[in-house]
């Protein structure tokens, strides 16, 4: 018989498009990734990448692999979710995406108070940039900022939260100095990925065009606490901060609507009603922090 690991190895490869990206994704060693692949060629009698400088290509063979491979791992999935589904215990592992502000300055109080109430409940909280695929159980839980309902697949189920603003922020040194008089410029603090926003030059503080560029957001408040510029964030971020202060003349704009996501059976399951129940109450209580109402303008 095929071992389903071997065909999680594969896809891997197939997927990533090479050895390195396989062993990245699985967490393992270049080594384990040939072993595993060498294995499944073995039992197939077949080849079923193709080596080139560029990376790993799919032969002929190997496509028809790749065909079956993805209705296993679609089969896989939806027996685990089902199997979960009915897992009434409030023992066992939760697995909750969501951005890493979100965790960091905002609920990850909350989860302490969960698992202090479930202690046999075991917690993965999985606060990174990329979104979790919850139809794939890469998570049971996700927590997401969404602009427009309709933009979230339709096999998940949702409990609404409350809508998510954000501010334009600087430095409280730095605002004191500006109004003192000091000419330096200011520059616009953006994450890589992002651009310098279309409304910018609006407010009572002028900024350069030219911006300066961090890779995240710890990295972002830590450059506008300098007094380096100025730059967005969430409310709930920003407004907490003693350094910081809203910049004079700017609006409130709205990322979103904050979402608990669950998928499938997975929702039926104990722990994960516990915990959507839970967070979705202290959501609520944190509305007025999420729409920036929870300070006065400086």
């Amino acid at each position: 018989m095929i071992d389903w690991d071997d065909v999680r190895y594969f896809l891997a490869v197939a997927r990533g498009g090479s050895v390195r990206a396989a062993a990245e994704h699985l967490g393992v060693n270049h080594a384990t990734v040939l072993r595993r692949i060498a294995q499944l060629e073995e039992r197939l009698g077949v080849q079923m990448f193709e080596k080139l400088p560029s990376g790993y290509r799919l032969t002929a063979a190997g496509e028809e692999v790749l065909e079956f491979a993805d209705q296993m791992e679609a089969s896989s999935h939806q027996l685990e979710t089902r199997v979960f589904g009915r897992d009434q215990s409030v023992r066992g592992r939760l697995r909750v995406t969501l951005a890493p502000p979100m965790a960091t300055h905002l609920l990850m109080p909350d989860f302490a108070d969960f698992a202090r109430l479930h202690p046999d409940i075991e917690m993965d909280v999985l606060s990174f940039g990329e979104l979790a695929n919850l139809t794939n159980r890469e998570a049971d839980v996700a927590i997401r900022v969404v602009y427009e309902r309709k933009t979230l697949p339709q096999n998940l189920h949702g409990m609404k939260g409350p809508e998510l603003f954000g501010a334009v922020y600087m430095s409280r040194d730095r605002l004191a100095a500006w109004r003192a008089g000091a000419p330096d410029p200011f520059r616009w603090i953006v994450i890589s990925m992002h651009g310098i926003p279309d409304w910018a030059s609006a407010g009572e503080v002028r900024t350069t065009d030219v911006p300066f560029r961090t890779s995240d957001a710890g990295a972002q408040i830590a450059a506008v606490r300098q007094g380096l510029g100025i730059t967005t964030l969430p409310c709930f971020v920003g407004d907490a901060d003693p350094l910081l202060v809203r910049v004079p003349g700017t609006d409130l704009h709205m990322y979103g609507t904050v979402w608990l996501l669950t998928q499938g059976e997975t929702r039926k399951t104990k722990r994960v009603r516990l915990f959507t129940e839970f967070v979705s109450r202290r959501l609520a209580a944190y509305a007025p922090l999420l729409a920036g109402l929870s300070v006065a303008r400086e």
